[in-house]
């Protein structure tokens, strides 16, 4: 079994779509204009409109309610998480951490997206940390 995906169900799915194609700079495929994805080499963001949920069962979603699940890009580029910090300044309304170097290794920006998702973009910066990851 993988894991392939996540999707965000959103009352304003065009605010979101362009806020994560500019928070990591891939151009979402836009099924219908009730949904939309965004593909990287290893997994897809998944965004669908509040629209789609009685396809699945009519109020199993909300929009904008999570307070348990963080949504997390890894970074490359020299400029890293603080790039994405400098890039999204304009665009976030509440950046939950700075750019921080974890004790665990990672270099991290927490922040909420449009809707209160909590998204936290790393980079790997301590050997131990790269190793884990790149293993």
């Amino acid at each position: 079994m993988d894991f392939v995906s996540i999707r965000v169900i959103t009352d304003d799915i065009t605010r979101l779509v362009d806020f994560y194609e500019r928070a990591t700079g891939v151009r979402a495929s836009w099924s219908t204009e009730d949904f939309a994805e965004l593909r990287t080499a290893t997994a897809t963001l998944a965004i669908g409109s509040t629209r789609t949920v009685p396809m699945f069962a009519p109020g199993a979603a909300h929009p904008a309610d999570n307070r348990s699940v963080i949504l997390e890009f890894r970074v490359d580029g020299v400029d890293g998480v603080d790039g994405v910090a400098r890039n999204l300044t304009a665009h976030v309304q509440e950046f939950v951490q700075e750019p921080t170097t974890m004790p665990w290794g990672n270099r991290s920006l927490l922040l909420r997206d449009p809707d209160g998702n909590l998204v936290n973009f790393f980079t790997p910066v301590t050997p131990a940390a790269i190793e884990r990851l790149t293993g």
